[in-house]
């Protein structure tokens, strides 16, 4: 929800639309690291470096519509990350050091902050009418695809350990968000 929020900001600084589907799968997809067994979590998939680099050629292509994409990407670590957990290698290959305030997932400071985005960021997508847009019968098919990452991220944690380390309090956002992109997919696949 914090990638979402961040993107729509940006988008509106930078006066550009944003997709979306694309904005929720970006923000999670630092964490692609986790399927990667040769590369370390919270390594050169969260760094800022290493991914404002991969961002270049989109600049270059579509200069400030790029803008809300790169900073729902980089929220996830210097933001998310950083502050619950910590150990993020944000200045990776410069340097492998880990940074980080390395709040516990189910610390009450994180159990507020993830609650308070997850508030604001439906507030906004209900502000907006994204919600509409979501849960609408027409969308492009790339568009289902993208909600396949961020419906990924929000269930794989099952499949690897269950039951998993999400605090109580945030199991019914992390349900809404699931049931949001299920309904968005599953609706767009009758069409």
């Amino acid at each position: 929800s914090l990638g979402y929020i961040i993107g729509e900001l940006a988008a509106k600084i930078f006066k550009t639309k944003i997709n979306i589907p694309l904005i929720f799968a970006l923000s999670v997809i630092p964490d692609i690291d986790i399927l990667i067994p040769f590369i370390e979590h919270r390594g050169p998939t969260h760094s800022v470096i290493a991914l404002s680099i991969a961002f270049v050629p989109l600049f270059l292509v579509y200069g400030k519509k790029t803008a809300p994409y790169l900073f729902a990407i980089i929220q996830h670590p210097l933001i998310g990350d950083y502050f619950m957990g910590g150990h993020v290698q944000l200045f990776w290959p410069l340097t492998t050091r880990g940074y980080g305030m390395q709040i516990g997932i189910k610390s009450s400071i994180n159990i507020t902050a993830e609650l308070v985005a997850f508030i604001i960021s439906m507030l906004i997508m209900i502000e907006n009418k994204d919600i509409n847009y979501l849960l609408r019968n027409y969308r492009p098919k790339t568009d289902t695809i993208a909600l396949i990452v961020p419906l990924f991220a929000l269930v794989a944690p099952l499949a690897v350990k269950f039951p998993i380390d999400v605090p109580a309090p945030l199991i019914p956002a992390h349900m809404l968000f699931i049931s949001m992109f299920l309904i968005s997919i599953i609706k767009n696949q009758k069409r």
